[in-house]
């Protein structure tokens, strides 16, 4: 279902990114070009683009709070600081176990050793 739902707001979120920018300029932004009366002149009409803009958004919206959502039931009260002293497990539950060849992550007295040379 989150994938489903993910898919549909990338293609809201690029049809918006399309609509936006085939959109005529009304001449106001960062103070350039006077697009005749500026302030003074009424409430311009609808476009079919404003209108399609409109729902897109409205489309992105709600796919973003639906994402966000199922991102939060996912979560079901785990937190990534609860997770940072369990072991990790494989995906049957089992706990991982270190690797048979012996090669183990560095320990913190590796680390203070003092690095000699291969040559001496």
């Amino acid at each position: 279902m989150e994938n489903v739902v993910l898919i549909i707001h990338l293609i809201l979120s690029l049809g918006l990114i399309a609509v936006v920018l085939l959109q005529r300029s009304e001449g106001g932004g960062l103070g350039m070009g006077s697009g005749g009366g500026g302030a003074t002149a009424g409430r311009a009409a609808a476009t079919a683009l404003g209108k399609v803009t409109w729902i897109l958004a409205i489309c992105f919206i709600i796919t973003s709070i639906t994402l966000t959502i199922i991102a939060a039931e996912k979560s079901a009260g785990t937190s990534v600081i609860d997770r940072l002293g369990a072991a990790p497990e494989t995906q049957d539950g089992t706990p991982l176990t270190p690797p048979a060849d012996g090669l183990t992550p560095p320990t913190q007295s590796d680390a203070e050793a003092p690095l000699v040379p291969a040559g001496d």
